[in-house]
């Protein structure tokens, strides 16, 4: 079947969240996230981007299956845990635009749909016309995690051919690792994109 990628805003993407909580349940469960998702906080949080007027949802398609998905949306639309390391460094969170997250079944890696939705979600963020920083934030872990998978690479290079660097800004966000008892605190690195795109 053939792959196709399609953006959707707000509600348009409501259709499509059910199979896109299932996608994050299953790949953020890999490492380095080690995420023990719920369906009920996955709909909650979802939930933010069909309220958003300004967000994106992209889905990668082969046929009809969904088979991956990315996030993005107006930082002034995000949670304040996410905006206070900006608004504390004196940025305009209204000229910020946050990329949520991709998810991508592991079979279809490596054929250019995480490229694909970086380009999507950039081609939206510059129709909105009034953002000149776009931003995501991934967890860190230490070096010598003991569930850092043998062989394991990071995905720093691949942001950084997107234009994307990190900066010294980081949030905090709290959920339930595989085999915790109990949701714990993670620490996240923000990466941004400086060049105007107004």
């Amino acid at each position: 079947m053939a792959l196709r990628i399609q953006s959707f805003s707000g509600a348009e993407a409501s259709s499509y969240l059910s199979e896109i909580a299932r996608l994050r349940i299953a790949v953020f469960r890999e490492y380095p996230y080690l995420y023990d998702g719920s369906d009920a906080y996955e709909w909650e949080y979802l939930a933010t981007y069909t309220q958003s007027p300004g967000s994106v949802v992209v889905v990668a398609f082969d046929g009809d299956k969904i088979i991956g998905a990315s996030t993005g949306l107006p930082m002034e639309d995000e949670t304040p845990n996410v905006q206070a390391p900006w608004v504390q460094n004196g940025y305009p969170v209204g000229r910020i635009f946050y990329f949520g997250e991709s998810v991508l079944e592991q079979r279809y890696r490596g054929r250019g749909i995480g490229v694909a939705f970086f380009e999507h979600r950039e081609a939206w963020a510059k129709t909105q016309g009034n953002f000149d920083v776009l931003t995501f934030c991934a967890v860190v872990r230490p070096e010598n995690h003991p569930a850092k998978p043998v062989g394991y690479q990071p995905l720093n290079t691949f942001w950084e051919k997107r234009g994307f660097l990190a900066t010294p800004f980081t949030c905090t966000m709290d959920w339930k690792e595989v085999n915790q008892a109990a949701e714990s605190t993670h620490q996240l690195q923000f990466w941004w994109k400086k060049t105007p795109i107004i």
